[in-house]
């Protein structure tokens, strides 16, 4: 289960941190340059920068929001440190939820064996 999280919430952060390269190599290219505009994740279009200085970003459930360059990168530097900050905290809840479990398994294995010999004394 713990890799399985921590698998996802990298993933969701790889991809945020993607995002924001783009974005930084998109405010290095000119207004005009030949770009490749993705339509789907296999099929891609020919197209030409119009503008270079606002991006349109994905805010999740379909909503998107206009923004300057800098302003994105903020957006995406702010939203990988919150998604770093929860991996954290999950992963701290991982390890006390297994040390619990341990622990009660222990237990259940300690309370069989009383169970276990007190039987055999009695059939003894």
């Amino acid at each position: 289960v713990s890799s399985g999280i921590n698998a996802e919430y990298g993933g969701v952060q790889s991809r945020f941190m993607e995002s924001q390269e783009s974005v930084l190599k998109l405010s290095k290219k000119e207004t005009g340059k030949d770009v490749l505009v993705p339509l789907t994740s296999s099929m891609y279009v020919p197209g030409q920068l119009a503008d270079v200085e606002k991006v349109l970003i994905d805010i999740g459930t379909g909503y998107h929001v206009k923004m300057t360059v800098s302003d994105a990168r903020d957006y995406f530097t702010r939203i990988t440190e919150y998604i770093t900050k929860k991996m954290e905290i999950v992963q701290k809840n991982l390890i006390e939820k297994d040390k619990l479990r341990q622990v009660t398994t222990e237990i259940l294995q300690l309370k069989i064996q009383a169970q276990q010999q007190q039987s055999a004394q009695q059939q003894a």
